[in-house]
């Protein structure tokens, strides 16, 4: 399967994942440019839909209906996993609550978009309060091969990468992935986030080190967790 990446308005990032000769547009604000890409590479975009429900996410999505044939399928009604068939390949949809009440993952075996539950840098706010339930949600997503591109809903890189040196002053891998960042195109791997990425990295003993200096929760995976989402 496949995937192009639009940015629209002045951070945001819309996508068609596609196969053969059917896509999904998901959060596909870039209207224009999505449409053209399908139809010069032939791809009828079957599919509507969006990572979650907030504005700055959906406003595309009457054009593109509009415009094509496509089904919508509205993440507010996802509240566990399914599958859509792009031709013959299979793209998993993933319920990861947490950002918002409605937050989903789709995702291959090479990729997945995150929408604003992970970003390239860091992680969504906590809208729903529910930081148990954001935990489990970025719990399973850490859990897929480290080789699997993360596609975000926002490009936050170079203001993320600023917090996380403020957070480990120390780490080299910091540097690493900024010497990797392309405004063209905004991608990392889950191994890339697990080396720099602050919000996800409870389990390393540098950040376990940092929390208990500190003087914070840091005796589980939730309690740090929790201290870096509270304190930085």
């Amino acid at each position: 399967m496949f995937i192009r990446q639009v940015k629209y308005s002045k951070d945001n990032l819309g996508y068609l994942v596609y196969s053969t000769s059917e896509g999904i547009a998901i959060d596909a604000g870039g209207v224009e440019d999505i449409l053209s890409f399908a139809e010069k590479n032939h791809i009828r975009i079957k599919y509507v839909s969006n990572t979650h429900s907030h504005h700055d996410h959906t406003p595309g999505n009457p054009a593109l209906l509009k415009r094509t044939n496509a089904q919508f399928i509205d993440c507010r009604r996802i509240n566990s996993d399914q599958t859509i068939k792009l031709d013959q390949e299979i793209l998993e949809v993933i319920h990861t609550p947490g950002h918002t009440e409605d937050s989903v993952t789709f995702k291959t075996d090479e990729f997945m978009v995150t929408g604003d539950t992970l970003f390239n840098g860091t992680v969504g706010n906590c809208f729903t309060g529910d930081f148990e339930t954001f935990f489990s949600s970025l719990k399973r997503l850490i859990s897929f091969s480290g080789n699997t591109k993360i596609y975000g809903g926002h490009d936050y890189v170079i203001e993320s990468m600023e917090i996380a040196k403020t957070i480990e002053k120390d780490n080299p891998n910091i540097g690493e992935y900024l010497k990797k960042y392309d405004p063209l195109l905004i991608v990392s791997t889950l191994d890339d986030e697990l080396r720099a990425n602050p919000y996800i990295r409870f389990n390393a003993p540098s950040m376990i080190n940092n929390l208990k200096k500190r003087n914070l929760p840091a005796n589980t995976e939730f309690e740090r967790f929790k201290s870096i989402m509270e304190n930085y």
